[in-house]
């Protein structure tokens, strides 16, 4: 970020921290306001968030364990502070901050490049893109991780989600504070924010200026942040009451857009992961800002229109299994259901009970990567760069969702790298990511 946008970003920063105050609260040290913002640096604090993919309850009762000298937890939270220290280091990033605008032309678009897209021709002056562009699945066009957002779009997720729970189960104010700065600079600062739609996500040169898929690059991680918020909400220090209202109101404003616009319709309409995660999406957020008929019955439809058709009878996932790197996609899929599943447990669905006319299941789906999870057999379909590990967290999903044969998988899953973090945030993550 350059010295002016650090500016910016620090300003508007301090100034959302302590100008915006509800009508007649002070910020005396007494006040209520005061209170509130500081309630959950004491490390006994054991509120409950309330969370849209995690249990809150659970995390409540896991912070109780932990504090009551559980190893093992002990042992995932070293795991997890360490990587919110390195958070504390970086940021905050913003979306104003690149070489060049989005196509439209305001600084404030989210940009991004489709990463499996290549140059079929060596740049020069006439055709600086040395297009046109041809697709390579499953090989990343390095090019794509400059001069665009999506790599700071990265650690916003990865960062507000490590940092919230690292205060969650340690009570230490910084990691709050860090969180609510790289949230408040990316979604809530008038210099800095991000406009609420993907008009310009995964753009092709000199060939789309932005692209349906796109929406993809949020719909795969943002419901961590859905998470991330609620965790400070439950009352971490230098969240306040305008930092709630103001990403309710980016969040509603992006679900509007995701449930009118033309890419929106075109992405839920897609019959493999991005339709899925489409749907995780927009039940995440919906549930987030109080729209819980929307948020039910998009998962309830998930399993007539998402299962059935997409989760074979054997358990397989044939659209998936058509990619160069099958298990990833594989899993990849299986942790937008799983996640879909976890908030359905909130809203009253259970789509983990669901049945295909062909007996198909997510739990099938699970139980179909079993043998290559563990290690008792090779996966017999194509992959580029095959990581056992990658299937780690829709195991775990499963096991805790009552599957007897993922529950026995479990004692023989590979560690992802890092650690295994499933205790403190059992909800599935990608862990071997690759994006697109």
């Amino acid at each position: 970020m350059g010295k002016r946008l650090r500016r910016i970003a620090v300003l508007t920063s301090v100034a959302l921290f302590v100008g915006p105050l509800t009508p007649g609260a002070s910020a005396h040290p007494g006040s209520a306001h005061t209170r509130s913002v500081h309630a959950g640096a004491d490390h006994s604090n054991t509120a409950r968030p309330r969370t849209v993919v995690l249990d809150g309850e659970r995390l409540r009762q896991t912070k109780v364990r932990l504090r009551h000298g559980d190893p093992r937890l002990r042992e995932a939270v070293a795991h997890l502070t360490g990587r919110a220290d390195k958070w504390l280091e970086q940021g905050p990033w913003t979306v104003v901050d690149k070489p060049r605008p989005a196509p439209g032309g305001d600084v404030h678009d989210y940009l991004s490049q489709a990463p499996y897209w290549w140059p079929s021709q060596p740049p020069n002056a006439d055709n600086p893109w040395g297009c046109p562009y041809v697709q390579r699945d499953g090989e990343r066009n390095p090019e794509v991780d400059s001069g665009t957002d999506r790599l700071d779009l990265e650690k916003v997720f990865d960062a507000s989600y490590d940092l919230a729970l690292a205060w969650h189960y340690t009570g230490k104010r910084q990691y709050a504070e860090k969180a609510a700065q790289v949230l408040r600079t990316w979604f809530l600062a008038s210099a800095t924010r991000m406009n609420p739609h993907l008009d310009h996500a995964q753009f092709i040169p000199c060939k789309y200026d932005g692209r349906a898929i796109g929406i993809i690059d949020f719909s795969q991680s943002y419901t961590a942040v859905l998470d991330a918020v609620a965790i400070l909400e439950s009352g971490a220090p230098a969240w306040t009451g305008a930092d709630r209202v103001g990403m309710k109101q980016w969040n509603t404003d992006f679900l509007d857009w995701l449930t009118t616009s033309d890419f929106g319709r075109q992405e839920a309409a897609a019959a493999n992961n991005h339709g899925t995660f489409y749907d995780l999406l927009v039940a995440g957020i919906a549930s987030a800002t109080g729209e819980r008929d929307l948020a039910r019955r998009t998962v309830r439809d998930a399993a007539v229109e998402r299962v059935d058709p997409q989760i074979a009878a054997d358990g397989s996932q044939p659209q998936e299994l058509t990619r160069t790197r099958s298990w990833h996609y594989s899993t990849f899929d299986l942790v937008a259901y799983t996640r879909l599943a976890a908030i359905g447990r909130h809203i009253g669905v259970d789509l983990w009970r669901h049945r295909g006319p062909d007996g198909q299941s997510l739990f099938k789906a699970v139980r179909y990567l079993l043998p290559a999870a563990t290690g008792g057999a090779a996966w017999p379909h194509p992959e580029l760069e095959f990581h056992r590990f990658a299937a780690s967290d829709v195991v775990h999903a499963a096991a805790d969702a009552g599957d007897r044969a993922a529950r026995r998988a479990v004692p023989l899953l590979e560690e992802p790298s890092g650690g295994d973090l499933w205790a403190l945030r059992p909800a599935a993550e990608q862990l071997d990511s690759i994006t697109g």
